[in-house]
């Protein structure tokens, strides 16, 4: 039992003090871009499905 609580105990101190968080400018700004990333990609992603889409329709309308 002891090492279980050493290991909490060790792990608090880690994140408490040894762990350099980030500040909240720095996360914010992360997050504008994970955003943006994601919508460039949903976009491309629905652009090629659209694409896909209307070529299918257009080889089996021919057949």
């Amino acid at each position: 039992m002891s090492k279980v609580i050493t290991f909490f105990k060790e792990s608090y101190d880690e994140l408490a003090h040894k762990v350099s968080w980030p500040k909240y400018g720095d996360l914010q700004n992360s997050a504008v871009l994970v955003l943006v990333a994601s919508l460039i990609f949903a976009l491309m992603i629905g652009a090629i499905d659209y694409a896909f889409e209307n070529l299918m329709e257009f080889i089996y309308q021919e057949l």
